[in-house]
């Protein structure tokens, strides 16, 4: 990752950071970067100590690729200048990231949630003209400061997504973000594992709400979770009367896309969206929200939701004689339901290819089976289940075929499509669906 920065000079750069200068304080750094492979000519490489890496081992290389400089930690190498040494390199990779947002005068609005960040946030870069938003999903403790960092001088909004896999994560992230406008787009059944319960999951979302400083928080309507008093203003979304934004008459057509009726305060509107997936009415409503506290006028509002353009792998549709829906990003109870009952109106010969949801901990069994049992009693004539499933082919009974591998799901597949099917690929990141789904697509274009 990297990111385009003000002209800092090093001198600068220590005295942010709070770290030890080695080499010329006058050289001056026009990017960050923490990808020793990417890094652009005159950026600052930081070194960042991954889960199954350490950055400092690619300082060396970074500055032989073109870095100006680098962040290290204490001791790292010795025989590197110019560099600033520090005792934490992700801390000062977000302490660089807070010094830019200090300096951005510009409305900010922060997206968390269990599902839905991204798609709310595509939603509402498109209704705001002049936009800055995170790239794809650069929604961690690195790609947040890095988004932050590249806002372009002139960007009029900065638009991040901010996730979060435990308490005190956003907490830690909240100086770099500092929104005036902070959005909850739901709470969901997800990272159980390090959420604990599903009322640790609603705190460590209120920390976005706690970052506020008299701003607006933008909340669904219907989750007793999150009704707490904040200092500023709140904007609900939902389908319950009396919401800020309503939703009403959500259908899908044949392609998936969803169409529904937009309440804005005491105005409706019918929008129709160009992204798939019934729940996109809900992330739209949130977008909405977020621009109604900005001031954005309707019909702005709902021409930037009908030409919203969503990040891959969420709901591509690929139409054809089999037609393949590839959801393969991530996965998790909701978002697969809220898929599975999409293709089910896509078409009446409905397939879905599954694969495990992660980090549920403790209802991982019983939320897998359930998703097992919703397949089959939509009415899908066959659920592939690809690798470890926890429980979906047992939930799913006759019409559940367990594989252990892509290449076996291929092969059942081949022997079960026919033309008219709809093939719904989802599962958790770390599954790698995509992979398949990409297959899919090649072999029905074929």
């Amino acid at each position: 990752m990297s990111s385009a920065t003000p002209s800092w000079d090093l001198e600068t750069v220590a005295e942010i950071v709070a770290g030890r200068l080695h080499g010329d304080p006058r050289t001056t750094i026009g990017a960050v970067s923490t990808d020793s492979r990417s890094v652009a000519p005159g950026a600052l490489f930081v070194a960042i100590d991954g889960e199954h890496f350490d950055g400092n081992d690619f300082a060396a290389a970074a500055r032989a690729a073109g870095a100006a400089a680098a962040i290290v930690r204490e001791g790292a190498d010795r025989n590197l200048a110019p560099r600033i040494e520090v005792a934490d390199t992700l801390a000062a990779l977000r302490d660089l990231g807070a010094q830019r947002r200090a300096g951005l005068d510009i409305p900010t609005v922060a997206i968390t949630g269990s599902t839905g960040k991204t798609s709310t946030k595509d939603m509402l870069a498109s209704i705001l003209p002049g936009s800055w938003s995170s790239p794809r999903s650069y929604n961690n403790e690195i790609g947040v400061p890095l988004t932050v960092l590249s806002t372009p001088p002139g960007a009029q909004y900065l638009v991040l997504e901010v996730g979060s896999r435990g308490r005190g994560h956003i907490r830690w992230l909240a100086p770099v973000v500092e929104p005036d406008v902070a959005v909850i787009t739901n709470l969901g059944v997800v990272h159980m594992e390090t959420f604990g319960t599903p009322a640790g999951l609603a705190d460590a979302k209120w920390e976005l709400i706690e970052a506020l400083d008299g701003g607006t928080a933008v909340l669904p309507d219907d989750d007793a979770a999150l009704d707490r008093d904040h200092p500023g203003r709140t904007v609900r979304f939902g389908q319950r009367a009396g919401s800020d934004i309503g939703i009403g008459s959500v259908e899908v057509d044949s392609a998936g896309r969803t169409r529904f009726i937009l309440r804005i305060e005491s105005a409706s509107h019918e929008v129709h969206l160009g992204s798939a997936g019934r729940h996109q009415a809900w992330n739209a409503a949130a977008a909405a929200g977020a621009a109604l506290a900005l001031g954005i006028p309707d019909q702005q509002i709902v021409a930037g939701l009908e030409t919203a353009a969503t990040s891959p792998w969420r709901m591509e549709i690929h139409p054809g004689p089999i037609t393949i829906v590839n959801d393969a990003y991530n996965a998790n109870p909701d978002s697969v339901e809220s898929a599975l009952r999409t293709v089910i109106a896509m078409a009446d010969r409905p397939v879905a290819v599954l694969g495990l949801m992660a980090e549920l901990g403790p209802v991982s069994g019983t939320e897998h089976r359930r998703i097992g049992a919703l397949a089959r009693a939509l009415g899908f004539r066959l659920v592939v289940v690809v690798g470890e499933d926890d429980g979906i082919a047992e939930g799913a009974g006759d019409i559940a075929r367990p594989v252990a591998t892509e290449d076996a799901a291929l092969d059942e597949l081949s022997r079960e499509l026919r033309d008219g099917d709809v093939v719904l690929v989802k599962a958790s990141r770390a599954v790698g669906l995509e992979k398949l789904a990409r297959r899919l697509v090649e072999g029905a274009a074929a």
